[in-house]
């Protein structure tokens, strides 16, 4: 241990004396240095990512030692001396920038980088969530409309994000995979758009949902949207049994519903979440009573309002 302190201290004064990196010049490069590892990291993945890693290490232990092998090369130097004052307000500069910039810039890309995802993510599943809900109608033009959006969308999403996982999906493994089997989905839909049975092709598409929710889930995306989908499936079951006059599926089910509806309430709880949670409790207020008669019903109220919020900011 005391052989290799001995050494590093030989080597740093060693290096000392080469300098040719004046305080300036050394404060733009633990900038620079910064910079392109936090695009490393953060921004860009792959070849360029290490290309990145490379060229922030160099540049930044150039900063940190004073010395450029380049300017050697060439002959050159920068060093020069300041006046001691302006000396002293570099060196408390190039500090700042050494312990601020990383912190910083690691806060705002990890911001940015799950920001620009989830918009990217959202303009697609926009034109999927329309699709599955005119299928569902059986409404064939605005089905062919918003599915031929949905292709174009979604060939810019899986193209992107097939080759570039940015930091925030970067440790998902079965991301790549995901995109492909959705993009199978998507492909075979495409007969029955045009000429084939839409309800059919609802409950195809309903497929591609829960994946969609396991990626937001695995990459840690705490969105309305993945609270929404997971009450959707439970809401589902409630729905079925009504429409089966089943008051006892109903009250069975409610747990289940109500814990997941209390996650959404915990993300928004606005007027339009409590008209969820209204209708649902009026569900069960029937099926307790058993009006079984009224149990469909009041199923379709409470799926229209969780469809008005879900196609809106699902």
């Amino acid at each position: 241990m005391i052989e290799h302190s001995l050494t590093l201290l030989l080597i740093l004064f060693f290096m000392q004396k080469l300098q040719n990196e004046n305080l300036l010049d050394r404060l733009i490069r633990v900038a620079l240095g910064e910079l392109f590892l936090l695009l490393a990291f953060f921004w860009v993945s792959g070849t360029l990512s290490l290309v990145l890693y490379i060229v922030g290490g160099v540049t930044l232990f150039t900063a940190i030692t004073g010395f450029c092998a380049l300017y050697k090369i060439i002959n050159f130097s920068t060093v020069v001396k300041f006046p001691s004052a302006l000396g002293k307000k570099i060196i408390y500069f190039f500090v700042v920038v050494l312990v601020m910039l990383p912190t910083i810039g690691a806060y705002y890309s990890n911001f940015f980088t799950k920001k620009f995802f989830l918009e990217d993510y959202n303009r697609m599943n926009n034109y999927y969530k329309q699709t599955l809900f005119n299928t569902g109608k059986d409404l064939r033009p605005e089905s062919i409309d918003n599915y031929e959006k949905l292709v174009i969308e979604y060939k810019k999403y899986s193209d992107k994000y097939s080759v570039y996982h940015p930091y925030v999906i970067r440790k998902d493994s079965q991301f790549n995979d995901d995109i492909k089997n959705i993009s199978e989905k998507i492909v075979n839909a495409k007969d029955k758009i045009y000429n084939g049975d839409l309800l059919a092709l609802h409950k195809e598409l309903e497929d591609v949902r829960p994946i969609f929710q396991d990626m937001l889930k695995r990459n840690n995306f705490s969105m309305l949207a993945v609270a929404l989908v997971d009450f959707h499936d439970a809401m589902e079951k409630a729905i079925a049994a009504a429409d089966a006059k089943d008051a006892q599926g109903v009250i069975d089910v409610y747990p289940e519903i109500d814990e997941k509806l209390k996650a959404v309430e915990e993300t928004a709880n606005d007027d339009e979440i409590k008209a969820i949670r209204a209708n649902l409790d009026s569900l069960l207020d029937l099926a307790n009573n058993n009006k079984t008669e009224e149990l469909s019903k009041k199923a379709g109220e409470l799926k229209s309002s969780f469809v008005k919020v879900y196609l809106k900011r699902g």
